[in-house]
């Protein structure tokens, strides 16, 4: 009890001591009025590296980084402008010559006209296909589902031509897809002769005379590519028909 009363008389004091005690030793502040003065030199680089306001302004104040980096930055920015400037146009790296297709549309609407060898020999794919389904589309608006038809006896034909082509060639150079190729670009006159039956019935007379200048006009572009594409001299006849007997069942598909 009296130790509480202790310090409720010591709470209820409000009487403070504010005196400082005297420090034993004094403070001692040394003089620096005796060192030598030396004038800052602004223009003073350190490892050749601008350091002020107008590197951020000068384009070529970082072309004196002597760790590198810029030149690390350009000899990437180089090697990638480099890279960039000499990929393929996107079209040829998807297997699409726009050059290549125009060529052998000529070759084929022109029979008589030459083609580079190298170009037939391409596999190109997009003329082909375009033209599959350009004539199966004339096809339906006749009123004819035939797309399953075009694609199983054009694959069978494929088939037949590269076997027969194989033994044929005197160079062991001949690949499936530039039989593909040039099969499906002679394929162009029997679209022309589906875009005629969609206006006019073809049935009759002259239409199978149109029939058959169009089965003529196949087989004469086909025979001639292939035998400018493996140098197959004096055998134009010798595959011809062939060609003549595939595009007379696509003429009968469009007709009938």
């Amino acid at each position: 009890m009296a130790a509480s009363n202790e310090f409720y008389a010591q709470r209820t004091d409000k009487s403070y001591n504010f005196d400082m005690t005297d420090f034993d030793q004094a403070l001692n502040f040394q003089s620096f009025d005796n060192q030598p003065t030396v004038p800052p030199n602004y223009d003073y680089n350190y490892g050749n590296t601008n350091t002020g306001l107008s590197s951020f302004y000068d384009p070529n104040a970082y072309n004196n980084n002597p760790y590198g980096q810029n030149d690390v930055y350009q000899a990437t920015n180089v090697g990638a402008g480099n890279e960039f400037d000499d990929e393929p146009p996107l079209l040829e790296e998807l297997g699409i010559n726009p050059s290549h297709i125009f060529q052998k549309t000529l070759a084929v609407l022109n029979p008589m006209r030459g083609a580079d060898q190298q170009i037939l020999q391409d596999t190109d794919m997009a003329g082909p296909l375009v033209f599959c389904l350009a004539l199966g589309s004339f096809l339906l608006l006749s009123g004819k589902v035939t797309f399953s038809y075009i694609y199983g006896i054009g694959v069978m034909g494929c088939i037949a031509f590269y076997c027969l082509l194989t033994l044929m060639a005197p160079q062991s150079n001949v690949t499936f897809g530039a039989v593909v190729s040039v099969l499906g670009y002679c394929l162009l006159p029997m679209v022309v002769l589906s875009g005629v039956n969609v206006l006019v019935t073809i049935q009759g007379t002259i239409g199978l005379i149109i029939a058959g200048v169009c089965i003529l006009w196949c087989s004469l572009s086909a025979s001639k590519l292939f035998v400018t594409a493996y140098s197959m001299d004096h055998q134009q006849v010798l595959i011809a028909y062939p060609c003549a007997l595939l595009y007379g069942v696509f003429a009968l598909i469009t007709i009938f």
